[in-house]
């Protein structure tokens, strides 16, 4: 049975330098690549709502650093556990196989030759400034990247990295999150019914 993740990415207000605490730091933007869909959306803090019937109906929430910073940040705003939901974070498998973590620029730049438009910081300052559509457009990019990432793991089994001016693979076996590998009951509910 094919199983249907959500890869996503949130962009925010304010910097751990502000605020220690992830829900402090408030949404600007948050994209998601939808594979029940095989599209892309996008959702500012006022629509932020219409964003969690996908990720209940997700087999699983994929993203770089989301355990760690985008569902602690969406918790917010969301009336159920956000730690209930399906995670795989790339960032944790990476560091569990190197034992170190390594930047989302890095991994893209060298498994698929691209790279990423900006930085986190640069998200901030387009919110400051205004430029909502350059900001919306920078974030579902981001999640684009991730997703193209994810994808090459799936297909190819590894993913690559540079140490010094080695290219280095890392393997990995991101498949399982697209087949069902048990009995079909990966069904979720999140808020306590």
């Amino acid at each position: 049975m094919k199983k249907f993740p959500v890869v996503i990415d949130v962009e925010t207000k304010h910097t751990f330098r502000e605020f220690s605490d992830p829900e402090k730091l408030r949404v600007t933007v948050a994209a998601v690549y939808d594979y029940k869909t095989n599209q892309g959306s996008v959702f500012t803090e006022k629509d932020i709502n219409k964003l969690f019937p996908i990720l209940e109906n997700s087999s699983y929430v994929v993203g770089f650093n989301n355990r760690g910073f985008d569902l602690p940040v969406l918790q917010a705003y969301y009336p159920g556990k956000i730690e209930n939901f399906q995670v795989f974070d790339i960032i944790e498998d990476v560091r569990e196989k190197l034992g170190r973590r390594l930047a989302l620029n890095d991994l893209i730049t060298t498994t698929l030759g691209k790279k990423k438009t900006g930085h986190g910081l640069i998200a901030i300052d387009l919110y400051k400034e205004g430029k909502i559509e350059e900001l919306k457009k920078y974030c579902l990019d981001d999640t684009l990247l991730t997703k193209e990432l994810f994808d090459f793991g799936i297909k190819y089994g590894e993913i690559y990295y540079l140490d010094g001016i080695t290219k280095v693979a890392i393997k990995v076996n991101w498949k399982k999150y697209l087949e069902n590998e048990g009995n079909g009951n990966d069904f979720h509910l999140t808020l306590p019914f």
